[in-house]
């Protein structure tokens, strides 16, 4: 490879780069097509344009570049930064996502020790953390397209790989989520192909144990979709259709409160048949569940998440109801309760939600009467607070000092802000054969 000196940068590289900041993907086409731009060059701290790309968040500039040749694991930078590095500390997801398809390394440190997952982390970019740990190189999963050895056949058909490896790289590992894939893609969703895919999960996940490096998160997430893919088996060899059957049973919730008990009796399962005992997570896993009671918190797949993903419970971010995806923005428009990621999951989901939709609702509204009671005492309290105030004022000036020489300066009050939030949204129809629909927050 042809060494190439930071900040040494043609008139037309220079030009790129300031496209990269501002530009579209076709003006910087035509500057790569240029004999005199170099797809790899370096400005003057040894970043690339790629890295530019990552960092401002440009996803079709990145495709561009990594399409021309650019060096995704490119180490230059004068900090030791990589591209997967920039693309983390943007907090862009996609790009992230690009970076690992393209080959980009994750255990590359910087000049402080700190690999790209971990520099996501220190910035609070938990979503890329998230991606990084949970990324599986497809061409693993390729090695079992291929006949080995003896045998005459792949043991994983390659049309499977795709839909496979899909299921595999998922940051949501909810059963709901998994199964309405495999529904959803008739190559998956036959008995033939689901017995194929989990018995390559097993062999994943004992490879996984008995390598030099041994990962056990990557063998628990293997498992627990093996033993998924293997529900799903159960299911289908009742007859047809019989996945959204399964789908009904993981969302039904017991009369008292809704908790769906099938659903966590599933994960608990799942763990419980881990086969490689001696495992620190597996350990860790089971202190964690086994002393809770069945409907109370922690459940068994935030354990499970939160092990497997590094996700931790968020206050300012919902889940869906139904398939546990992050970032769901739609309500009930009655109970205002439950929250689903579109009208799909509302629908999916109704059959259970409408037994226990007007007990939410009654919740709902005392929830509300008491915020709003609360509200009103702080605000009265806080007249109170006003008028002790103008009556201190009203002391004589010779006293008002006296008691300004005796405080002491340390103890002075900071005064607080205030943040208004609009709570904006408005409410859809009402379906007679379905409920009442999700709203926009």
């Amino acid at each position: 490879m042809v060494h190439i000196e930071k900040g040494e940068l043609t008139q037309e590289e220079k030009a790129l780069l300031e496209v990269i900041g501002k530009g579209t993907a076709q003006e910087a086409g035509t500057l790569l097509a240029n004999k005199n731009v170099r797809v790899n060059c370096l400005d003057e701290n040894g970043m690339t344009p790629l890295m530019h790309a990552a960092y401002k968040g440009k996803l079709d500039m990145c495709k561009l570049l990594l399409r021309h040749g650019a060096d995704v694991n490119c180490h230059q930078h004068e900090h030791g930064y990589t591209a997967l590095m920039f693309a983390a500390l943007s907090g862009n997801k996609d790009i992230t996502w690009v970076m690992l398809e393209a080959g980009a390394e994750t255990d590359v440190v910087n000049s402080v020790g700190r690999t790209a997952a971990q520099m996501a982390a220190f910035v609070g970019q938990h979503d890329c953390v998230t991606v990084i740990n949970n990324f599986f190189p497809r061409e693993r999963l390729d090695y079992y397209t291929k006949p080995q050895g003896l045998d005459k056949e792949p043991k994983l058909p390659p049309k499977l790989a795709g839909p496979l490896h899909k299921i595999i790289t998922m940051t949501n590992l909810h059963p709901v989520k998994i199964v309405m894939l495999i529904n959803e893609n008739p190559l998956l969703a036959e008995e033939a192909a689901l017995s194929k895919c989990y018995k390559v999960m097993d062999l994943i996940c004992e490879k996984c144990m008995k390598q030099r490096d041994m990962n056990e998160v990557l063998a628990v997430k293997m498992h627990y979709i093996s033993c998924v893919l293997q529900k799903c088996i159960n299911f289908l060899k009742d007859g047809e259709n019989k996945l959204d059957t399964l789908i009904r049973s993981l969302l039904k919730g017991r009369p008292s409160d809704g908790f769906p008990v099938y659903q966590e009796k599933l994960i608990r399962e799942s763990i419980r048949k881990f086969p490689y005992c001696e495992a620190t997570l597996l350990q860790q896993l089971v202190r964690s569940i086994a002393p809770v009671e069945i409907g109370s918190d922690p459940t068994a797949f935030s354990v499970l998440t939160q092990a497997i993903t590094g996700q931790v419970g968020f206050v300012d971010v919902e889940f869906c109801t139904t398939c546990g995806e992050k970032g769901a923005s739609k309500r009930c428009s009655v109970c205002k309760m439950v929250i689903y990621c579109d009208q799909t999951c509302q629908k999916t989901h109704w059959f259970a939600h409408k037994k226990i939709c007007k007990n939410l609702k009654d919740i709902y509204e005392k929830q509300q009467m008491e915020a709003a009671k609360e509200k009103s005492e702080e605000e009265n309290n806080g007249r109170l607070d006003v008028n002790s105030n103008c009556v201190n004022e009203e002391q004589p000036e010779a006293e008002t000092a006296i008691s300004q020489e005796d405080c002491d300066p340390k103890e002075s009050v900071e005064g607080e802000k205030e943040s208004l939030q609009c709570d904006a949204g408005s409410e859809c129809s009402q379906d007679a054969t379905v409920g009442p629909l999700a709203s926009e927050e």
